[in-house]
């Protein structure tokens, strides 16, 4: 099964992005097969572009409707994506869960040959 099929809300609108030290970007999140993209789709703003392999551990909070995920990156950097709409929130959480189980899956079965 690849994990484009496991990927519950692919697009989620009105997303803020929060990074230490920069600027807040609220734009659109897009969970593709292998990444993470966030975009103002507005001329002179940053995108993100996170390899979903790059991403170590999430940690979901709720206030009310909304919902923020903290990713913790492999290479150190945190970021925080508030996503309005708890289920969004959650089906967005769900489906970089299961990027990490398959991920787990697929190095210990190469592993095992």
């Amino acid at each position: 099964m690849e994990f484009a099929e496991l990927i519950k809300t692919p697009r989620v609108d009105g997303v803020v992005l929060h990074r230490p030290f920069m600027p807040t970007v609220e734009g659109t999140l897009c969970l593709t097969g292998h990444h993470l993209i966030l975009s103002s789709r507005q001329d002179n703003t940053e995108e993100l572009w996170l390899l979903h392999s790059n991403i170590d551990s999430i940690e979901k909070r709720f206030v009310g409707s909304l919902g923020s995920i903290i990713v913790k990156c492999k290479d150190l950097r945190v970021i925080q994506l508030d996503i309005p709409g708890m289920e969004e929130c959650l089906n967005i959480a769900s489906s970089i869960e299961s990027s990490f189980i398959q991920q787990f899956l697929l190095k210990n079965i190469s592993c095992a040959f």
